[in-house]
This record gives structure tokens, C-alpha cells and sequence, in this order.
């Protein structure tokens, strides 16, 4: 997916968050979950394959708006200094480790954290969808999450007064805002980003007829000292039964 399309996907959402269950009262965010992200998903790279598979050579910022201070700190990346100061995971903080290759698995930490355990680079996201239970200031920040509808599925056969149709089953978006992060990179080659970075991610889960399942992950990095716009990417991912193929591996600078 273009950074336009992208932009019009944004564009068109229409979100509203989903707070109560159906006249039931008030619900835990598990319980009203409108999709199901748990299991083990792989990146599928469908694009940007020279940023994600390799390490991109210094100074090669194609698609992203860096700003004047931004190129400056990209220009000075060192990669032996990072590995000597301890910092092998600044690539793979909140605002890139989606686009690393590799596996993830989703599951319910609680009924109101949802949890993201990466292969690449052994990390752990912590979706918070009340209170978080993080101060934030590491590579995955402060992330807050709630669940949004975003249109419609239908309508369910029988599922309506007399054998007929019901409404069409609400589909939900999953949005997660982190911040409070500890200053990483966007692409391995030292593309930076600061702790002042909103990290703003949609989560949608698309079924098709074959049985197999995917996750796109819409993300948008906002950050006023590095970026002169939001960086904005898309990032699929293919649900697996297989899970004999999860690798962790730790941080490398290259």
C-alpha cells in the first residue's frame, strides 16, 4: 500500500470507539473485542523490501520527510558506536519494529492489555486499554489502546426477527497511540526519531474465502524535531498455524 492510499484509508475511517457492549453495560475491552488479533502472524514485505530485508546504505532516506536536524543525526550514524554504547535496539523501538521482518504473536496479557511479542529483536508491546501499567521512556514507550468501528459486515443470515436477516456485525479497527519513547530509528541505516514521537497505529484484520486471514497495520510517526510531515507506512501481515517456525532473535545493528 502507497503513503497515499494510506492517507485516503485514514481519510475515509470512519471511527467511533466502542465503550459499552450491547445493552449490557459497560464491558472489558476483551470481551468487546469486535476482531481477533491473537496468534502468530508473518510480515509479508509487499513493498519497501530494500528498507526492510537489508540495511539501507547511510544517507538513503527515500520516502521519508526528514527534516534539516533529522538528516544531521542520520548523516553521523555510527553503527559500531551504537553496538559499544549498548544501543542495538534502536531500530526496533514502537516506531519500526513493525516493519521489521519476521514474527509476531498477539495475545491477552489481561482482559484489558493486549500484548505484541516480536521474533526480531525479542520485544514485548504492552496495549494498555485503560491505565497503562508503564512509565514509558524505553523502545516501546507508553502505548494506550481503544477499539473503533470502522463500517460493517452483513447482513447475517437468520439472524433477524422471523428467520431474517440481522444488521450488518459491526467491524472493528484496533487504534494504539505510544508515546514516551526512548529515541530510536525508523530504517536501520540510523533514520531517527526523537522522544518527543507520537506513534499513532490502526490495526485491521481482513478474512478471505480460502480460510487464510492477514493484519495490516496502518502506521503514522509523527515527531516535530525529525520529520517535517507523518511518516506514514502500511505492513502486512499472513496469520499462521504453523508455529514451529518462530525465531527470536536479539537486536543487531546491521
Amino acid at each position: 500500500m502507497t503513503r497515499i492510499t494510506a492517507t485516503i484509508t485514514l481519510t475515509m475511517l470512519l471511527a467511533i470507539p466502542l465503550a459499552f457492549g450491547q445493552g449490557r453495560g459497560p464491558q472489558t475491552s476483551k470481551a468487546i473485542a469486535l476482531e481477533d488479533f491473537t496468534g502468530q502472524w508473518v510480515a509479508l514485505i509487499t513493498e519497501d523490501w530494500r528498507f526492510r530485508m537489508i540495511t539501507p546504505p547511510d544517507g538513503d532516506y527515500a520516502s521519508v520527510p526528514v527534516s534539516t536536524q533529522g538528516r544531521k543525526i542520520a548523516d553521523n550514524w555510527d553503527p559500531v558506536k551504537d553496538e559499544a554504547d549498548g544501543l542495538q535496539c534502536k531500530a526496533y523501538g514502537a516506531g519500526g519494529i513493525m516493519r521489521m521482518p519476521g514474527r509476531i504473536r498477539v495475545s491477552w496479557a489481561d482482559d484489558e492489555t493486549l500484548k505484541i511479542e516480536t521474533d526480531a529483536g525479542t520485544q514485548t508491546r504492552m496495549f494498555y486499554f485503560k491505565e497503562a501499567k508503564s512509565k514509558g521512556g524505553d523502545w516501546q514507550g507508553v502505548s494506550q489502546a481503544a477499539w473503533m468501528i470502522s463500517g460493517g459486515r452483513g447482513p447475517v443470515p437468520g439472524g433477524g426477527n422471523n428467520g431474517g436477516a440481522a444488521p450488518a456485525r459491526a467491524v472493528g479497527t484496533l487504534k494504539v497511540v505510544t508515546t514516551n519513547l526512548k529515541p530510536g530509528y525508523l530504517r536501520r541505516n540510523g533514520v531517527p526519531y526523537s522522544e518527543r514521537t507520537t506513534v499513532t497505529e490502526y490495526y485491521d484484520r481482513t478474512d478471505v474465502p480460502n480460510g487464510d486471514s492477514y493484519l495490516v497495520v496502518t502506521t503514522v510517526v509523527e515527531d516535530p524535531l525529525n520529520l517535517n510531515q507523518p511518516f506514514i507506512t502500511s505492513s502486512h501481515f499472513k496469520k499462521e498455524t504453523d508455529l514451529s517456525k518462530w525465531s527470536p532473535t536479539p537486536c543487531a545493528v546491521r
